[in-house]
């Protein structure tokens, strides 16, 4: 995929004007890029076969400063609006300024909340940081009507041994089974220099 040079203007500010430029600049690491290119390009070989696809309306949980947001407004998955939700609240400014013409737009809110109890409205729901979260809450998130039953679910985890990974997956079988999705349509891993990025694509039920 590519970025514009409208985009990766706003990516600049936002780092620029954020409180931690640095800590903003973490979500730009090489692993976490090649990531979210891996996930956009999964996420489009499973949408694509769709005959004439809708846009999509996204919401993704754990969004960070907006990064995946913005990359997939500038992919070939259509995208009606995303929702990008983060509990910490310095990163809903960072996501604003990011998808600032999206925003514009109104395709783009970025929302301070926590997301296992926060409904996810979208017909894809994205979540990157399934490490962050211990399995009750992951429980909570998936089964308490916060992810709606028909929408097509996203997940992603690694190995990667840090303090606030609290539920960290051994190897991608271990974590398909941390999922807990009656249909998975797509399950890979990405082996990176410190980790394993573990993905699962699919829904609730069979």
């Amino acid at each position: 995929m590519q970025i514009d040079t409208e985009h990766l203007h706003y990516w600049m500010q936002a780092i620029r004007n954020s409180k931690d430029p640095m800590r903003t600049m973490d979500a730009f690491w090489s692993g976490q890029l090649k990531s979210k290119e891996w996930l956009i390009d999964s996420l489009d070989f499973v949408v694509h076969p769709i005959v004439n696809p809708k846009p999509n309306y996204i919401t993704i949980h754990g969004g960070w400063v907006g990064v995946l947001a913005s990359m997939l407004f500038q992919s070939n998955i259509p995208v009606e609006k995303i929702v990008s939700v983060d509990v910490d609240p310095e990163c809903e400014p960072i996501a604003t300024m990011m998808n600032k013409l999206e925003g514009m737009q109104e395709r783009f809110t970025a929302v301070t909340s926590d997301m296992c109890y926060t409904p996810a409205e979208g017909d894809i729901v994205i979540n990157t940081s399934c490490e962050h979260i211990t399995q009750e809450q992951y429980d909570i998130w998936l089964k308490n009507q916060i992810v709606k039953d028909d929408a097509l679910i996203v997940l992603q985890s690694n190995n990667y041994p840090i303090e606030e990974h609290v539920r960290q997956a051994e190897n991608l079988q271990h974590f398909k089974e941390q999922c807990h999705l009656g249909n998975v349509l797509y399950a890979g891993e990405m082996k990176l220099h410190l980790y394993t990025r573990f993905m699962v694509i699919g829904k609730k039920y069979v």
